[in-house]
């Protein structure tokens, strides 16, 4: 991923020298494995550690002449080894090497995103909070429909990124598997013992029953599990985007001293980190569709999966991470117009308590389709013609019938709509600090 949407500890799990470090430790688990069975000697194994060495820049420029990244790793690690080296890489084939480093690069990454996950979600939730009780009016299909409150749009970001957590988290326990059962993953070379013991030393359970590779339906499943993740950002994203145009204007993103919307027109502040934020979602999803492409390999393995992971596996958690620290900074810093939101809410002279009053004439002993009918004929008037929608029900003499005054009245006041908001936040989760 280009530096632009990169955050530095993330790049920093993906980069090449973490990589082969990775790598190194991988090697080195079996090392010690095999130095407690006796199978090398303990002393050749303190030689192995001390003189260990990896190099990014000078692996790659072996690779240039091998052809094949594993072998030019294990061509510098031989060269600082020494004799050493003929201990090294065992029994291995190279998927056993880069499926299990890789899992735990995996493992890295999937813990900063979650960490980050968390802190957009807690965000979500002090906004809520804030706007527990701030009214504004719900809309379907972009049109004014019944009075919510901003709190309660935003209590259902913070429970979209619970579920968000809990699939994120299922997917990397589910991907914290090695292996080093060998070419085919019959364990030819290394016994079943031997493998668990190694993949302990790295937090990873052994694949039960591998091929020369790792079981891909995991990979595909983490970025399906990131896709939705994405989808559940752009969710946010979108909507902010929606309530700051102009005609609406009831939040903007932060917009910092010195920033500039437009270069020609000076009065812009536009929605850019939101839109920044949907545009990048599209390239997750497509991530996901690639995994999805990986699992059929061919028999026990073939390489077409190799050069898709190497960009979709660091780009997904890169731009997750990137999105997730976006957003929070966004609602962290939210210009929220409680009066517009108020404004736009009786913009329309009554006409989100339509239900209201459809119901109390149903109520009141009205059918259904007649009590319908006579709703929706003051409302359309009042939508079409710009006539008031309270006023002429006030004077419809099949309303005045069925209603007293003080019950048509009533069905004109906020307070009703909003009366369970807060059994709402009770059956919503708290976010764990």
């Amino acid at each position: 991923m280009i530096p632009r949407y990169s955050r530095p500890e993330m790049a920093r799990i993906w980069s090449q020298e973490a990589k082969y470090d990775a790598w190194l430790k991988v090697e080195l688990a079996v090392c010690e494995v095999y130095a407690r069975r006796g199978i090398i000697p303990a002393d050749a194994l303190g030689r192995i550690k001390a003189a260990a060495r990896v190099s990014a820049p000078q692996i790659d420029e072996i690779e240039t002449k091998t052809r094949h990244d594993v072998i030019a790793f294990l061509s510098m690690l031989a060269e600082s080894v020494g004799d050493e080296s003929r201990q090294l890489h065992v029994g291995l084939t190279s998927s056993d090497l880069v499926d299990t480093a890789l899992a735990g690069l995996i493992a890295e990454a999937g813990q900063l995103l979650a960490t980050e996950v968390r802190a957009l979600r807690q965000a979500a939730w002090s906004l809520a909070e804030r706007h527990r009780r701030t009214p504004m009016v719900g809309r379907t299909h972009g049109i004014h429909a019944e009075p919510i409150t901003f709190g309660l749009k935003c209590l259902g970001w913070s429970e979209e990124l619970g579920r968000d957590l809990d699939r994120l988290e299922a997917a990397l326990v589910e991907c914290a598997v090695g292996k080093f059962s060998g070419a085919v993953g019959t364990l030819a070379h290394l016994d079943p013992a031997l493998e668990e013991a190694a993949l302990a030393r790295l937090n990873l359970r052994p694949e039960p029953v591998a091929t020369q590779v790792v079981q891909r339906d995991r990979h595909a499943a983490l970025l399906c599990a990131l896709a939705v993740l994405a989808g559940s950002f752009e969710r946010i994203a979108v909507e902010l985007r929606h309530l700051q145009r102009t005609e609406v204007r009831e939040a903007e993103e932060p917009f910092a001293e010195g920033q500039k919307g437009s270069s020609a027109m000076p009065h812009k502040r536009n929605p850019v980190r939101s839109e920044r934020v949907s545009g990048l979602a599209r390239l997750v999803r497509g991530y996901a569709q690639a995994a999805l492409e990986n699992q059929p390999l061919w028999h026990e393995r073939d390489i077409s999966h190799s050069s898709v992971e190497r960009v979709i596996l660091p780009d997904a958690f890169l731009l997750a991470d990137f999105m997730a620290a976006e957003l929070r900074e966004i609602l962290a810093g939210l210009r929220v117009h409680a009066e517009a939101m108020r404004r736009n809410l009786e913009a329309g002279g009554g006409l989100v308590f339509s239900q209201r009053v459809l119901l109390a004439l149903i109520r009141a002993g009205l059918a259904r389709d007649e009590a319908y009918r006579i709703v929706q004929e003051h409302a359309l008037a009042a939508l079409d013609r710009g006539l008031p929608f309270r006023g002429p029900l006030e004077s419809d003499r099949r309303v005045t019938a069925a209603l007293s005054p003080e019950a048509l009245s009533g069905c004109f006041t906020l307070e009703p709509a909003l009366r369970h908001v807060d059994a709402l936040f009770a059956r919503a989760e708290r976010p764990q600090p």
